[in-house]
């Protein structure tokens, strides 16, 4: 994470004495509605009766938070959670037949419809039940103690992925998904960025490339971070959506999401706002940060997968190779931000074991959780800029309550 988008997430706070008074600060209340169900009939009908959204040419109202050409109008996805039947199954039932034809012909509508139906589901299928037990961790399959965790894909099971967080806070995976699917997904982050800027300058952006997700009522509110999501080099998935369904088909389809229903023991779901397509350029500085320490309450399990090579060429990930098992003091020596670590506290929190910046290829991927002391790995002498995904994966049972759910 880059230290511009570390401003300003939900409850964030600034040393406004400390920075002169540049910064400021937002907080944003929990959603209290965020947890209700929601309004629906009992009367069950397709997804193709009931659609009703409606595209409308919009015009960026100031250069930080524009507005998409083609967007969906607010009301039209609360009118459409109203209609859809009850059940979790059967709305699972409807993704999947949307999915399938999606896959035998891709379109534009489509994917806003699997979008909007993924943000419901995603709102019907949390719980306030007690929270199973994470997978049992698997040590004996861990490279040696000292060593930096690191496995291939065809070798990861969610007990390896819970050993290697509880021994030494992160796993490194080669290979997660094949390298021409992650430079096809890089090159359409890049879109991404150029039809967002068309926005902003009032021109109409290419549908699917850049359109502002409008999600529930209830989460309107935490899609406020859109321009700090940009400072810090990034466009939100769900703004996007060709990449974000492109994205849940790699996570699908290379079995990525049952590993992650497995370490969680329980099904996970990502969200509106942690769910982002980056591209990180070498002059912007990294951040030290431990995200669980503006998350609340959560069981997180974060993959973030390399789409180009990095921590050489372009900015990559430093990594502090240590479990922690509590949140570092932040906000002293140069960390001016109420959720960032300096370097000093960085290097103590690290003790006898380096900091470390891995090099990985396009495909390759870091599971953490929410205690992983990071960021991003940054120097102005590399040429190039770095394409990831950064996607947040929360249970259920204990999902942050400021941010919009989102199912896979």
């Amino acid at each position: 994470m880059d230290i511009a988008a570390l401003r300003y997430p939900p409850g964030l706070r600034v040393d406004l004495a400390a920075d002169g008074g540049r910064l400021g600060h937002l907080e944003s209340s929990a959603l209290e509605t965020a947890r209700r169900p929601l309004a629906r009939t009992t009367n069950p009908s397709t997804i193709e009766r009931m659609w009703r959204f409606k595209r409308t040419s919009k015009t960026p109202q100031h250069a930080d938070s524009a507005s998409a050409a083609a967007v969906l109008e607010a009301s039209s996805i609360d009118q459409l959670a109203e209609q859809l039947p009850d059940s979790v199954d059967e709305l699972d039932r409807q993704v999947e037949e949307l999915v399938e034809r999606y896959r035998r012909q891709p379109t534009r509508e489509i994917e806003r419809q699997l979008l909007a139906l993924r943000h419901i589901l995603g709102a019907r299928s949390l719980t306030s039940g007690p929270s199973p037990a994470f997978v049992e961790p698997d040590y004996e399959s861990l490279p040696p103690e000292g060593e930096v965790p690191e496995v291939k894909a065809a070798d990861l099971t969610p007990g390896i992925i819970r050993a290697a967080i509880l021994r030494d806070g992160f796993l490194i995976v080669r290979g997660l998904v094949p390298r021409d699917e992650a430079l096809k997904l890089a090159e359409g982050i890049d879109r991404a960025f150029e039809e967002r800027e068309k926005a902003l300058r009032g021109e109409e952006p290419e549908p699917g490339y850049y359109e502002e997700f409008q999600p529930l009522e209830a989460y309107r509110e935490s899609l406020l971070v859109r321009p700090w999501i940009r400072e810090g080099g990034g466009v939100l998935a769900p703004d996007a959506p060709i990449l974000c369904e492109q994205m849940i088909g790699l996570i699908t389809r290379h079995g990525i999401r049952s590993l992650v229903e497995g370490y969680m023991q329980e099904r996970p779901l990502i969200s509106l706002q942690k769910t982002t397509l980056r591209k990180a350029e070498p002059h912007v500085p990294g951040a030290w940060h431990q995200d669980g320490s503006f998350m609340g309450e959560v069981r997180a399990l974060n993959l973030w997968l390399s789409l180009s090579r990095c921590g050489d060429e372009s900015p990559g990930l430093d990594i502090v190779p240590r479990r922690l098992d509590h949140y570092v003091e932040q906000q002293t020596d140069e960390a001016v931000l109420s959720i960032q670590v300096s370097q000093r506290v960085a290097e103590q929190a690290a003790g006898d074991r380096p900091i470390i910046r891995p090099i990985f290829e396009p495909g390759d991927a870091v599971f953490f959780d929410e205690m992983l002391l990071h960021q991003t790995g940054s120097d102005p002498s590399m040429p190039k800029p770095r394409y990831a995904v950064e996607c947040w994966f929360f249970g259920c049972s204990k999902f942050p309550t400021e941010y919009g759910p989102l199912a896979v």
